[in-house]
């Protein structure tokens, strides 16, 4: 076929798409056939759910020593650092185990243990892994997902990999786990909640995302907004929007620290599939280049920018910048997290997000931008350079964005307030 009549076909498809009925039954836009993009590249037309096992309740960690033996389990590894190893739920998992008579202790460096783990992240979809069992606190939804953040210190590269091979078998729960979280831990975790929720939902749809799989097994975990993440997103924001601050100021409340924990799960099993974008490709170099920041409430003896404020300190100026597209689902989430959108102009949706944002890291008490972490204007440029490479998630964003957009992006987030 000539090009001139494939371009052809490529609009004639087009309009059809445009001038189509857009209800799910019977649009072309949902219909089992790829579509096309405004770009003339095949969009995917299905999305999958993929999703662990999940255990819910106080005290269910005692359970796991159990879980691993009706596994069939014979050897188990327990992971786990010098400060959580402290803690009562490392303890919890410990005794389990012992009970049960599935215990061997082993201490390896980092250096004995990278390549192993290389080996297990990278593993090709269709790879079967030993059965993974995820005790978490809250925040990054872990429990739920395909997916792995590879930090490499010496480098300062931090990845992020997809796999649905490295989903967990069973996630554990347990809101007891959060009582030990300093309140720091619990905003910074909370706002990777946030951000999850609200990247998902405001995600390039499925049906936009290139380029159409040639065999399901290599469709992405992350997919692009769906009508299943959508549900789970949304009430993840709802419960964010009613326990995060009371999460953070009362360490004795387990009812807001029982929900967090749940919309953590919640948001995990919205952004699992459907991804996130900007906020977290932005936050990758954030973390990685740090010079020296040391978070409050986190017992570290080097610089630290923690995950959650890495993601939450852009999304002021990333909201504003995506909200072009979908500004009604930009509004909605402005409204769930408290705004007044009454007589809010549509066009407004992306400045209205972004105030409630401000409005709620100020009433937290959290740093004032970028600036208050240590960069300035003259790291906006490798910051930019560590973000070009998280095209995982940046293509999801629903704008595209060039080097100058991100450039800008990081400039806005140098100060909040």
């Amino acid at each position: 076929m000539a090009a001139a009549s494939r371009s052809r076909v490529a609009h004639l498809l087009r309009q059809l798409q445009r001038a189509a009925c857009q209800c799910p039954t019977h649009s072309h836009t949902y219909s089992q056939a790829p579509g096309i993009s405004p770009s003339g590249k095949i969009t995917d037309y299905a999305f999958e759910m993929a999703v662990s096992n999940i255990r819910y309740g106080a005290g269910v960690t005692k359970e796991v020593g159990m879980d691993l033996q009706n596994m069939g389990a014979k050897n188990v590894c327990m992971m786990t650092d010098k400060n959580l190893s402290r803690l009562p739920p490392v303890q919890i998992v410990m005794d389990s185990l012992v009970k049960n008579a599935l215990w061997k202790l082993l201490s390896l460096p980092k250096r004995e243990l990278l390549m192993p783990m290389l080996l297990w992240v990278v593993a090709p979809p269709w790879t079967p892994v030993k059965p993974l069992i995820f005790p978490t606190t809250s925040g990054t939804g872990s429990e739920t997902t395909g997916v792995a953040i590879f930090d490499y210190e010496p480098l300062k590269v931090k990845i992020g990999i997809g796999s649905r091979a490295i989903k967990p078998t069973l996630g554990l729960i347990d809101p007891l786990h959060t009582l030990h979280m300093p309140d720091r831990v619990v905003a910074n975790s909370g706002f990777d909640v946030l951000c999850h929720a609200l990247e998902s939902y405001t995600a390039l749809p499925y049906h936009m995302r290139s380029p159409c799989p040639s065999n399901p097994i290599f469709r992405p975990a992350y997919q692009g907004s769906n009508p299943i993440s959508d549900i789970w997103a949304v009430h993840a924001l709802r419960i964010v929007a009613k326990y995060l601050k009371r999460a953070v100021r009362n360490p004795d409340d387990l009812e807001a620290r029982s929900n967090m924990h749940l919309a953590s799960a919640f948001a995990g099993i919205g952004f699992g599939n459907a991804g996130v974008h900007l906020c977290h490709g932005m936050s990758y170099p954030i973390s990685g280049l740090v010079k020296t920041y040391k978070a409050k409430d986190y017992s570290v003896d080097h610089p630290l920018v923690p995950h959650g404020l890495s993601v939450v300190l852009t999304s002021p100026a990333v909201f504003t910048f995506t909200a072009q597209m979908f500004p009604e689902r930009h509004l909605e989430t402005a409204e769930i997290l408290g705004a007044d959108t009454r007589t809010a102009r549509i066009a407004d949706a992306g400045l209205v997000l972004a105030d409630t944002l401000r409005k709620l890291l100020f009433d937290l008490d959290v740093d004032d931008g970028l600036a208050a972490i240590g960069y300035s204007k003259v790291d906006i440029p490798a910051l930019v350079k560590g973000t070009l490479p998280q095209e995982r998630v940046t293509k999801l964003a629903p704008r595209p964005q060039s080097e100058e957009d991100l450039s800008a992006l990081f400039e806005a987030s140098m100060k909040l307030y």
